[in-house]
């Protein structure tokens, strides 16, 4: 059984055209860890055109140098999930002891 732990406290963030906005989901451990790089997946153009919503739901495992070592979606619309992971397998964490995993939300919101 891989060790889990480790809190993915991502901070809300902005999103620009074409970007969808992000939150993460707080996974409850003993320790912190910090996304030091963050990639805002892009709003694909056939969600766009059929204006789908939603949060994507990625649960990741970050490997002790802070890459992320494994991510598989968890919930969220088919037609969203691809570009979540994408984004999220880019993401940097700060370094720890040991391995740890959580989940991330994406929120999917088209900007007019």
């Amino acid at each position: 059984m891989r060790k889990t732990g480790a809190l993915l406290a991502v901070m809300a963030m902005t999103a620009g055209p074409g970007v969808a906005g992000l939150r993460a989901q707080e996974a409850q451990s003993e320790i912190v860890r910090r996304a030091k790089s963050k990639v805002q997946p892009v709003y694909p153009e056939l969600a766009r055109k059929m204006n789908i919503t939603g949060t994507v739901k990625v649960e990741v495992v970050v490997a002790p140098n802070g890459t992320v070592k494994d991510a598989k979606v968890v919930g969220g619309h088919p037609v969203l999930a691809n570009a979540a992971l994408d984004a999220v397998k880019k993401w940097r964490f700060e370094p720890a002891a040991m391995e740890s995993s959580g989940v991330v939300d994406f929120k999917f919101e088209p900007h007019q």
